[in-house]
């Protein structure tokens, strides 16, 4: 109830923090962490809106049956990112269809949630304007592509395939 005025509850709270920071940083998460890392850092934008932003075009870019480079993760053998996607849609849903229609069930999910708790679609929404955005954007994707998410990504990107995301974050749509 009282919140920030409650001793007891900031001392749990930063335990929480904590133990959600160890388990983060031991995820593995692949890159949409790794772009919203560097978007939120150069753009001064929350690290779950960045995120949010980023998670849409990285599905699509990660469903992609024949890759031209795997992760290098060990735990990919072959590409498996359509078939889990899918599961999730099943498990939110989604019935019918094939795997990537399941996957669009998905994704117009995640915008019906972002619409939902009012997360905007595109980085521009977010009032950096294009001019910043493109002075940062070589840098903010080879920083991205260093990331230490970026090798556990089940597809293995090139930084010109991050700098392409982010542009179709940035402007929305596959551009």
């Amino acid at each position: 109830e009282k919140g920030g005025e409650d001793p007891e509850a900031r001392e749990k709270m930063a335990h929480a923090a904590t133990l959600a920071g160890m388990a983060f940083a031991n995820a593995f998460l692949g890159i949409c962490h790794s772009m919203g890392h560097k978007l939120g850092a150069f753009h001064h934008l929350p690290h779950g809106i960045c995120v949010s932003l980023v998670l849409n075009v990285v599905i699509k870019y990660n469903m992609a049956e024949t890759p031209e480079k795997m992760g290098t993760f060990p735990a990919y053998t072959h590409p498996q990112a359509l078939r889990r996607y899918a599961e999730i849609a099943e498990a939110i849903g989604a019935k019918d269809g094939s795997d990537e229609e399941k996957v669009s069930y998905l994704i117009k999910r995640i915008d019906e949630l972002k619409d939902a708790i009012e997360i905007k679609h595109t980085i521009k929404d977010y009032g950096i304007s294009e001019e910043e955005f493109l002075r940062t954007l070589d840098e903010m994707s080879e920083q991205a592509f260093d990331d230490q998410c970026t090798g556990a990504n089940p597809r293995y990107p090139t930084i010109e395939e991050i700098k392409d995301l982010y542009l179709k974050v940035y402007y929305g749509g596959d551009r």
